[in-house]
């Protein structure tokens, strides 16, 4: 009878459960605001609350996240079918906005996938699509700001007018709590005039740069102090309730009042928290591991308690040994601190690339105002400005030299430690540093249009998405929590009513056992770690990934195609050859220079930088005449001289003096003949090429070991492609393909029947990466399953690739796979010791091989384990 009393109350609980978290929940819907705007507040607080939001599509949302609590697992939310990623600060509000442009049930979730909500998007009404038609607007510019001073709403009108009055301003909003201003602004707008606005309002105003940041450094470094603080006194409370609890020979059985007084301490003071936070979730329906923790240690505690005031009645019930447990739930909290301490100054370590980053830029700037040399903050710099480099300083933005010339270390950008000389007409990038020479230079990129600020941005963005592998995790970790409630509610019934000479006090241990071994803490922390150490360490080797989808894609990929002009060569042509007939080399070719010096056509630059190199003089130039697409004709010295093309010379009834086989053994080279003709003969022909980066055929072998297949894409002709795919070691080329039509062969090599210039996963039989200049090559990049952009920091590849090479080295190809395969198996690795440690766990305590404090310290170390697993990717070196 028993048995079946037990057995139902069991499965009546169970139940209880499954409603209690996965039965219907009510759904919230975004009300409307100003200009057709969907607005709800969500509360940030154990959960999300509501976590469940209906919106419609094709209007704009504004979700704003109220964050009433530290704790780290919520500083960020993630959206990643909007590829929304954005941290909320503690105890503030944090807009987010965006259009949603699908229909159907999109996940949201904190980092660390704890805190769990449902985005309905629905259908949009025809009265909707009416009213939020709208002319496209122009581009802008957005400014945070910090304002001192307000104090009630007439403060805050009177500094959103301030604002306003600025020119260029398109629109402003002020929060009194959190007292910050957005604004929405045309580019040329400066922080400092915006900042001026709002003090003639009587207010005090400053740029919200790198605050937030640091802001962010500061909240995680006081939680890890807190922690720290809260460990150590708990272990010291702990030691002697659990020493004397072990029965070790010599030491006596400590009163149960003692160790009532020294535990409550640790329970409700240093492990309030668990209790606080389990509070919040269950109050919106959900659960996470403070939920497992408080329900397992306040089992034990409470047990506890009851058995030291009212033991007769307990023994009165039936109980044989009615003992207490106060050192289990004292023993798993000084535990769990401990881990969580561990873990949180680990998880410090993750965001390390970052702030090297910040690190990198200057803090004030030297600009000529008003014909004088002033230092000025770093944000009031404006585009145009006038900026002067001493040498040794920080290049503050970007720009390009105006005066003076010197090196420059741009390792911060490309990676590559070697300095770059730099005269007027370079670019430049602020965080870079200058070495050697003086210089002034024209600002053109500022604050966030600076290159620096967007690789920032984008290491950010990447390390907040999420990989198509955490699919699989966050459906587990959804409904995780409830189950291993309802499996230690089985447990305690099973040892409870089926097992012989168990008793209630051996059923209690067991099921806390299973509740606390099932920490979920590794499983959400599993990918978001490594993929926030494996993007983070490939930007400070010179390789931008997108996001944790491209990392993932790239990893697998099976043929990489590289663009031929300005990936595997240099991208502009070079004298390789000159080949001379009654004079020697260098006469021919300053002859030649002499003449092309006065053209600006790319070939004539080639012959005139290979004389200048050599310090070959030129000589004066008479009669100077342009034969278009086919030479050039003038006097050099009383001499006609023709330099051009074999047509040139036989419509000047020119003889080829035996040069016409050198020519053609040039062009089975893939080279450009120019022929060098003085008073009606040929004297001299010169080779022209576009010729193979230093590196390329070394990279091109590390490739072939990495992937099955390498092919070279090119617009020349077939001669020319396959000389210079020989020299670097590809045995597949194609080539004469016109621009337009290298999106549909990279579609042919994926085996894809989708649409052209669209990914269709599920149709293409072999991923493929290709690698190009990320501009003319835009539809094959976007065909390509991982399009890799060539470039530096202020290409505008940078926008639209998944992968960006900062310096261009045809290495960074093979780079950015050997980082990519090491980043997927660390995730994979703690993927599956997550999975094993929760599917051996949970049985070896269900069936009494593990009590509550081993539990506790293996459910403690798996997180650290798993932090410190994907922190082994600093160290990294693709090789």
């Amino acid at each position: 009878m028993d048995q079946l009393l037990f057995g139902l109350g069991g499965v009546a609980a169970i139940g209880l459960i499954y409603w209690f978290f996965f039965g219907p929940q009510r759904e919230e819907r975004a009300a409307a605001g100003a200009g057709g705007v969907q607005e709800i507040t969500v509360t940030v607080s154990g959960a999300y609350s509501p976590n469940r939001i209906s919106v419609e599509a094709g209007r704009p949302v504004r979700l704003i996240f109220d964050r009433q609590e530290s704790e780290s697992c919520s500083d960020q939310v993630l959206i990643p079918d909007f590829g929304i990623t954005r941290d909320l600060a503690a105890f503030e509000k944090t807009a987010v906005e965006f259009t949603p442009d699908k229909q159907g049930e999109f996940p949201f979730a904190c980092s660390m996938n704890m805190y769990r909500g449902v985005l309905l998007v629905r259908r949009q009404s025809a009265e909707a699509v009416s009213r939020t038609e709208k002319p496209a607007e122009a581009p802008t510019r957005r400014v945070d700001l910090d304002i001192k001073g307000m104090t009630c709403a007439a403060c805050v009108s009177r500094v959103v007018k301030g604002i306003r009055r600025v020119p260029g301003v398109s629109e402003a909003s002020v929060n009194l709590a959190t007292e910050t201003a957005v604004v929405q602004c045309d580019p040329s707008v400066s922080v400092e005039q915006l900042v001026a606005g709002v003090d003639k309002t009587g207010y005090q105003a400053s740029p919200k740069t790198a605050a937030t940041l640091d802001k962010k450094d500061e909240e995680r470094e006081k939680e890890t102090r807190l922690i720290g603080i809260k460990f150590w006194i708990a272990a010291a409370l702990t030691a002697p309730v659990l020493a004397t609890s072990m029965h070790i020979p010599g030491v006596p059985q400590m009163p149960a009042w003692l160790a009532l007084v020294l535990t409550t301490p640790v329970v409700f003071w240093a492990g309030g928290h668990f209790f606080v936070q389990a509070g919040k979730a269950l109050r919106y329906r959900s659960a996470d591991m403070n939920t497992l923790i408080a329900v397992g240690t306040g089992a034990a505690f409470g047990y506890s308690v009851f058995a030291t005031f009212f033991k007769s009645a307990l023994e009165a019930a039936g109980l044989k040994e009615v003992g207490v447990y106060y050192e289990v739930a004292a023993a798993i909290i000084t535990l769990i601190l401990l881990g969580r301490w561990l873990e949180s100054r680990a998880k410090g370590r993750t965001g390390e690339a970052i702030r090297k980053l910040l690190e990198l830029q200057a803090k004030t700037a030297r600009v000529i105002r008003d014909g004088k040399e002033v230092s000025v903050p770093l944000e009031s710099v404006r585009v145009g400005d006038t900026v002067v480099v001493k040498p040794g300083e920080k290049i503050p933005v970007d720009g390009a030299i105006l005066q003076g010339d010197s090196t420059i270390d741009e390792s911060m950008l490309t990676g590559e430690s070697i300095p770059v000389d730099k005269g007027p007409g370079a670019k430049i990038y602020g965080g870079t540093q200058n070495q050697q020479g003086a210089f002034r230079f024209k600002a053109t990129g500022v604050g966030e249009e600076t290159a620096l600020a967007r690789i920032v941005q984008l290491v950010q963005e990447a390390q907040g998405s999420r990989a198509p592998i955490q699919k699989l995790t966050d459906k587990i970790t959804s409904i995780f929590v409830p189950v291993v409630l309802m499996v230690s509610v089985a447990t305690f019934v099973v040892w409870m009513a089926f097992a012989p000479n168990a008793g209630f006090t051996q059923a209690l241990v067991h099921f806390v056992a299973v509740l606390i071994i099932a920490c979920p803490c590794a499983l959400g922390l599993a990918t978001p770690t490594a993929v926030m150490v494996g993007t983070g360490r490939a930007a400070t080797v010179g390789v931008l990934i997108r996001d944790a989808e491209a990392l993932e894609r790239l990893s697998s990929v099976r043929a990489v195609i590289l663009d031929k002009t300005g990936t595997i060569t240099r991208g502009r042509p070079e004298l390789v050859d000159v080949a001379a007939n009654d004079m020697s080399a260098d006469e021919a070719l300053a002859l030649a220079a002499s003449v092309e010096r006065l053209s600006e056509h790319p070939l004539a630059e080639a012959v005139v930088r290979a004389a200048e190199a050599k310090g070959l003089a030129q000589q004066p130039v008479l009669n100077f005449r342009a034969v278009t697409g086919k030479g050039i004709e003038a006097e050099v010295d009383g001499h006609r001289v023709l330099v051009g093309t074999g047509a040139l010379l036989k419509e000047r009834g020119v003889s080829l003096n035996g040069m016409a086989e050198t020519a053609k053994a040039m062009a089975a080279k893939g080279r450009t003949a120019v022929f060098l003709s003085v008073d009606g003969r040929a004297r001299g022909v010169l080779a022209i090429a576009d010729t193979a980066k230093p590196e390329a055929k070394d990279a091109v072998r590390r490739l072939k070991s990495l992937v099955p297949e390498v092919w070279m894409i090119t617009g020349d002709n077939r001669a020319t492609a396959e000389a210079i795919a020989s020299e670097v070691g590809i045995e597949h080329v194609m080539s004469e393909v016109l621009p337009e039509d290298k999106a549909a062969k990279v579609r042919e090599l994926q085996g894809a029947t989708g649409e052209s210039g669209t990914r269709r996963q599920s149709s293409i039989a072999r991923r493929v990466a290709m690698a190009g200049d990320g501009i003319n090559d835009a539809p094959a990049l976007a065909q390509a399953d991982v399009g890799i952009a060539m470039g530096t920091g202020a290409d505008i590849a940078m926008e639209t690739a998944d992968v960006t090479l900062m310096r261009g080295d045809l290495h960074g190809v093979a780079d950015s796979i050997l980082l990519s395969r090491a980043t997927m198996r660390t995730i994979k690795q703690n993927l599956f010791f997550a999975f094993v440690y929760n599917s051996l766990g949970i049985p070896l305590a269900a069936i009494g091989l593990l009590s509550p404090i081993i539990a506790a310290g293996a459910m403690a170390l798996s997180s650290v384990s798993v932090v410190s697993n994907a922190l082994r990717l600093r160290r990294y070196r693709p090789r």
